[in-house]
């Protein structure tokens, strides 16, 4: 069987139907990568430890060959057993991956790039096209902060860059410079220290018509070198600026440009045909997308290139595209980052707060899906607030708070929590119900201080379901209803959850909001555990389906890890054991391995590791999955008969006696909260 490896974005491979092999946990992934990485070469079982382990544990070697020993198993599936490996080999001290040159991304991207120099433009551009269309993401995105990966990367990210150059000089070449103004302005945007890019942005724009704005772009470019460098602009830079301004004639387009009028011609034509062909069904799309393309030409006309406006129209865009789906919610994490960074490069503070408190899309899971993103967030905000003048308005500031209450969630920081009370208070002082609403966003964010505050947190979704309503914020109407979906789940209100569930599918469905159906799809596999109470088998069939949602859904924060918990859950639940031996070694928990493992060590009778597992474990973090996390943790300190953890146990979820232990999140429940009580008091020797 061939299998081909994606490391232009995460880490995946596909088999001979297309179809994404089963990679198991980050670290298999890791050992993937970092083979890939080595280029057919053999990295020795060593590297791949230290690698793997800032302070590798023991029975690291032996844990590195079960990682390999798997990934045989998921790449050559067919392998009958005792006979040699073919792909992922065993040689020397080491491994190797023996892929073929056409069997990684990354080595056809390089190979394609090596064979473009000799093509005509137009063929040049198609190669470069497909070869940009293989990126899906930074490469070897889950690893950006692995040294071994880390010149890899830049090495892959300084071609990409380069690629989209000589692509944008194909296209010029070809008399196409108005397709290739959109992308280089977006491109400098995010590079702005590439000086090609300027140039080629610059010689678009003249051979568009705009000679002022070619002139704009060059004088732009040279107060960005000089004022953030020190540094002046290269000949390149210069010589074409002079061309510009004596409108030099070598700068017209090149021998391919009739050629390329008359393909536009045509294409024009038939896409006219095509227009006059569609039925009424279908007019309006058309006219929709007809008038996103006039007005996106007319701002590209009319708003300067590097005029600051662009960036807060940027930042509009982002907040819009992250409520598309998976894929835009992914994008419009990625260049809101970039666009940051722009406006801090600017040195402009307001500016700066005004793109960071413009991105106010609705939140509800309480684990960062980019804790470095949202860790430089809340950097540059707290930078932000600091560099304010004064005069600034209120609500500029208020803003930068939410901002830092939002991507502070599950942190419990007393910082946070203020920053949420703070916009809270200067919203309602100004009246503002768009303000308001982020601000609440954010309340909801830091109302996890302790356990048992789900009817807290319904108040808010009330409160955010009518500020919305009569505003017609409809994202924050969808997120107060999934809010009041989680808090009524969580007190037990199964009817008053459906009703939630319900009005958020309509106003989803009403306004395009398709992520909304992963959590009430979650919901309704909850509902059927804790309503239904079916059998183990059918309430992780329920699950599974749910599970299948989060694939494309942009979330990692949401995904890594739920399903197997919820699975955790409900054997817990009915008295099962967790699961053990090799079906626990192929599960990858995620962030709630700390609690689930003494569970695992306990149902393959390793009764003292377990309890070592558990006194490690450390508290559960300040999130919706709190009570869930306490109730393992209680359930597994009195099957091990460790009193100081039940004590612990106990003081935490007795706020949240009458909850159902992670019920509030609207994704899983280990059922009520008092069942779980009454087991700790009565293994403590006390009445609950």
């Amino acid at each position: 069987m061939r299998v081909e490896f994606g490391v232009l974005g995460p880490v995946t491979a596909w088999d001979e139907a297309g179809e994404p092999v089963a990679l198991r946990g980050p670290r298999h992934r890791a050992v993937l990568a970092r083979l890939i990485i080595a280029r057919r070469r053999v990295v020795p079982v060593s590297v791949l430890v230290e690698d793997l382990w800032p302070d590798p544990p023991a029975g690291a070697v032996a844990t590195v060959r079960s990682f390999v020993a798997a990934l045989r198993r998921a790449l050559e599936p067919g392998r009958a057993p005792r006979t040699p490996a073919r792909l992922l080999v065993t040689e020397g001290p080491g491994y190797a991956l023996r892929a073929g040159r056409d069997d990684v991304d990354a080595w056809r991207f390089e190979q394609t790039l090596a064979s473009v120099g000799t093509l005509p433009p137009r063929r040049a551009a198609e190669e470069l096209d497909a070869a940009l269309a293989l990126w899906r993401g930074p490469a070897y995105a889950e690893f950006a902060e692995e040294p071994w990966a880390r010149a890899e990367r830049a090495r892959l990210a300084e071609l990409r860059l380069g690629t989209v150059e000589r692509r944008a000089e194909a296209l010029l070449a070809l008399g196409r410079g108005t397709e290739a103004v959109s992308e280089l302005d977006a491109h400098v945007t995010e590079h702005p220290w590439r000086e090609d890019a300027w140039r080629l942005l610059a010689l678009a724009l003249y051979r568009d018509g705009r000679q002022g704005d070619a002139l704009a772009v060059l004088r732009r470019a040279r107060a960005l070198l000089v004022e953030q460098l020190g540094v002046d602009p290269g000949p390149r830079l210069l010589r074409l600026e002079a061309d510009v301004l004596a409108q030099a004639e070598h700068l017209e387009a090149g021998p391919d440009r009739d050629a390329q009028t008359a393909q536009a011609a045509q294409s024009a034509q038939t896409a006219q045909t095509a227009q006059t062909a569609q039925t009424a069904q279908s007019a309006q799309p058309v006219q929709a997308e007809q008038v996103w393309a006039r007005a996106a030409t007319a701002y590209d006309r009319t708003v300067a290139p590097g005029a600051r406006a662009r960036l807060e129209s940027t930042v509009g865009l982002l907040r819009d595209l992250a409520v598309t789906g998976g894929g835009g919610l992914t994008a419009a994490r990625e260049h809101r980052e970039a666009a940051v960074e722009a406006a801090e490069e600017l040195g402009d503070a307001e500016l700066t707060a005004r793109v960071i408190g413009a991105y106010d899309v609705p939140a509800i899971w309480t684990r960062s899906d980019d804790p470095r993103l949202a860790a430089r967030l809340v950097d540059a905000a707290e930078r932000t607030l600091a560099g304010l003048p004064p005069g600034t308005h209120p609500a500029v500031r208020a803003r930068l708070l939410a901002t830092v209450a939002l991507e502070s969630r599950g942190s419990g920081t007393r910082r946070a929590d203020r920053a949420a009370r703070e916009a809270e208070e200067t919203a309602r002082g100004l009246d503002d119900p768009a303000l308001l609403a982020f601000a609440l966003n954010g309340v909801f964010m830091q109302s996890f201080g302790r356990t048992g505050l789900a009817a807290q947190r319904d108040a808010t979704g009330a409160e955010l379901v009518a500020v919305s309503a009569r505003n017609g914020l409809v994202s924050y109407e969808v997120l107060g209803h999934l809010i009041r979906l989680q808090a009524r789940a969580g007190l037990g209100d199964f009817p008053g959850a459906d009703t939630h569930a319900a009005a958020a599918d309509r106003l989803a469905e009403r306004h395009e909001r398709p992520l909304v159906t992963v959590f009430t799809r979650w919901y309704a596999a909850l509902r059927r555990d804790a309503v239904d109470a079916p059998s183990a088998p059918e309430a992780e069939a329920a699950y599974r389906d749910a599970a299948a949602l989060l694939e494309d859904a942009g979330m990692p924060g949401l995904r890594h890890g739920l399903l197997p918990l919820a699975l955790l859950c409900v054997r817990v639940r009915r008295s099962l054991p967790a699961p053990a031996g090799r079906a626990a070694e192929d599960t990858d928990w995620g962030p709630y391995a700390p609690w689930a493992r003494p569970l695992v060590l306990l149902a393959e009778d390793r009764r003292d590791e377990a309890a070592a597992a558990l006194r490690r474990a450390p508290d559960p973090p300040h999130d919706l999955l709190a009570e869930a996390l306490w109730a393992l943790t209680g359930h597994a300190a009195v099957a091990l008969g460790d009193r100081e953890t039940m004590r612990r146990a106990y003081r935490a979820l007795a706020p949240a006696a009458g909850e159902l232990a992670g019920a509030g999140s609207g994704l899983l429940t280990v059922g009520p909260v008092t069942d779980h009580l009454t087991a700790l008091a009565t293994a403590l020797g006390h009445r609950p």
